[in-house]
């Protein structure tokens, strides 16, 4: 077992990603990783799996989230550790954001169509393995039926905000998410901030003071596509708001190519020492009633 290692961002089949909980779990033992976090999006039906089988080969698996939140000039994702998966207020905010994907995926297939690619819902929901069905499920159906050669084409040119396919659907606003992390028990975390607004150059500083204000914990300061400019940058805007650093790979297995568990692109490293502060400050949000 590696003394030093964790990844604290990875998705399985029960969101986006290509490698059920069971085989995530195990993948992450055979990297000799100490500790991972299962982060699928707005959902928590692959931890019970994936904690028991942390338990069975001694990697410790922190039951997490990454919640989608409202943020008009990009995308925001929080992710949420050490929730009580069982939280009957957090498992119900999750089943609303749910529901908004199921209400959504329809919507994408009719854009789709309108565009003259001939997909169907229920080749998307075969993709999808059975588990929660998200974007990369559309992109892996119309890289199959060859409309583009790979994933991220399949974003850049129909899925992704902005592009002819993208559609809409309801977000909690951040201090909602924030709340709703904390209620369950967990420390939330501002997840790749990149990817808030297209425009780089865009100073993170007033929106961060905003989110601290509404409870941020943390923020992910070590990431798979991060320059070391960006990392430096990420580390010193969360001192300057203390925010606890994180950091993950993002992994999606085959859905996100050239991303691997533990090592992103090949460098990425997030030392053990990181999980200790984000779990000593869970557990100053006590689970609500």
């Amino acid at each position: 077992m590696n003394d030093r290692w964790i990844d604290l961002h990875t998705h399985s089949t029960a969101s986006d990603g290509s490698l059920t909980p069971l085989a995530l779990v195990r993948y992450a033992a055979e990297k000799k990783l100490r500790a991972m976090a299962l982060t699928d999006h707005d959902c928590v039906d692959g931890l019970d799996e994936a904690v028991a089988e942390g338990e069975r080969l001694g990697i410790e698996v922190i039951p997490a989230v990454e919640l989608s939140a409202d943020h008009p000039d990009g995308t925001m994702h929080i992710l949420g550790f050490f929730v009580d998966r069982r939280h009957e207020g957090f498992c119900g905010r999750l089943r609303r954001l749910q529901e908004a994907r199921r209400e959504r995926n329809p919507k994408i297939i009719q854009a789709l169509q309108a565009l003259g690619l001939e997909i169907t819902y229920e080749e998307v929901i075969a993709a999808s393995g059975g588990g929660q069905v998200g974007r990369p499920h559309f992109a892996k159906v119309l890289v199959q039926k060859g409309y583009v050669s790979s994933m991220q084409e399949a974003f850049e040119r129909y899925l992704k905000k902005g592009a002819p396919g993208y559609v809409e659907k309801f977000r909690f606003g951040p201090p909602e998410a924030i709340t709703a992390i904390h209620e369950a028990g967990g420390v939330a975390v501002l997840a790749h901030p990149f990817t808030l607004y297209k425009d780089h150059s865009v100073p993170l500083a007033p929106l961060l003071e905003t989110l601290s204000q509404a409870g941020l914990d943390g923020m992910e300061v070590i990431y798979s596509t991060y320059s070391e400019e960006q990392a430096r940058y990420y580390r010193e805007q969360a001192e300057r708001y203390h925010l606890l650093p994180s950091g993950g790979s993002d992994f999606h297995g085959a859905h996100k190519q050239g991303i691997d568990l533990g090592i992103g692109r090949g460098r990425l490293q997030v030392p053990f020492e990181l999980l200790e502060p984000l779990r000593n400050r869970a557990r100053t949000y006590p689970p609500s009633l």
